[in-house]
């Protein structure tokens, strides 16, 4: 099945409403679909690398705005079912001590998931869920998720198609240690 999907939305990138698609997509992936926008991102500017801003910008601006539906389910989700669910089992307390340890790492969660290969549409719905304050999500979903697409039209607006094997195979992991990397450091300061 993801195979299909992986090769309808490669389809897609000739498409000459191929941003429109590229908007869809990204909004949906945000907190449902489950093939990231880079999929079609990637044919996109190796066809036309002299768009690659604005392909970018396309996907930075629908990812960010379909994770608001990703928070708004999850908000109004949880407040409509999770909640009496969890009251009713005495759980109540203890969700609420997790949505504090959430929302206390919040940025960092929104961030990590927003440029790993993180399911992004988990920690938009997670983060309406647990109420995180509207203003921390939109910022750092804006941040990483720009992060994201630009990086990726950037390298490929520079190094064109030998860098798509890279980046299919391998951006994932490279943002990973980067994160990993930026957080290590960060420990470091905190703590020496």
């Amino acid at each position: 099945m993801l195979q299909r999907l992986y090769q309808w939305t490669m389809s897609l990138a000739d498409h000459p409403r191929a941003l429109w698609v590229l908007a869809v997509v990204a909004f949906v992936e945000s907190s449902v679909f489950p093939i990231p926008p880079d999929v079609l991102m990637i044919p996109m500017i190796l066809a036309r690398p002299s768009r690659a801003w604005l392909i970018a910008l396309v996907a930075t601006v629908s990812s960010v705005v379909g994770g608001l539906l990703g928070y708004s389910i999850g908000y109004f989700f949880y407040d409509t079912i999770g909640e009496p669910i969890l009251s009713s089992l005495g759980k109540a307390e203890a969700m609420a001590a997790f949505n504090e340890k959430f929302n206390g790492v919040g940025f960092w969660a929104v961030l990590i998931a927003g440029v790993t290969p993180f399911p992004y549409k988990v920690i938009t719905i997670m983060s309406g869920w647990t109420a995180m304050p509207l203003g921390t999500f939109v910022v750092t979903s804006v941040i990483a998720r720009a992060l994201r697409f630009f990086v990726v039209a950037g390298l490929l607006r520079a190094f064109g198609a030998p860098v798509r094997s890279f980046i299919e195979k391998r951006l994932g992991l490279m943002f990973t240690l980067f994160v990993l990397l930026l957080l290590g450091g960060f420990y470091v300061v905190k703590f020496l």
